[in-house]
């Protein structure tokens, strides 16, 4: 439950902060989501992943199918990639990593450091 959640609060915040900020606060709110909702490190990299990705994602698609193609044709093209979709895909991956290492972050900040014994 606590990682459905995550990803839902980071899916909402990251618009909000991408409206008002550079694009790379959608990293700072997936860190302040995982320092909020306690999860373990793995699935808090998976929730600012995934939180990110369908941010992105529903994003990108929107704005690619308004124009019908036509910008993410001529970059991938640029890019040299097979086409559009895969363009597609590398700039979601290209946010959603951020996000993710940055919800571990978060995630691990929380986390309590073992008691050492002297």
């Amino acid at each position: 439950m606590k990682f459905t959640i995550a990803v839902v609060l980071i899916a909402f915040l990251s618009p909000l902060a991408e409206f008002l900020l550079p694009w790379w606060t959608i990293a700072v709110a997936a860190f302040l989501v995982a320092l909020v909702i306690e999860q373990r490190p793995g699935k808090a990299f998976l929730s600012g992943f995934l939180g990110v990705t369908l941010f992105w994602c529903s994003d990108i698609l929107f704005k690619d199918f308004s124009n019908a193609h036509l910008l993410s044709a001529k970059l991938a093209k640029l890019f040299h990639l097979p086409g559009y979709p895969i363009f597609i895909a590398v700039c979601v991956l290209l946010g959603a990593l951020p996000a993710g290492l940055a919800s571990l972050s978060g995630a691990l900040l929380r986390a309590k450091p073992p008691r050492r014994k002297y």
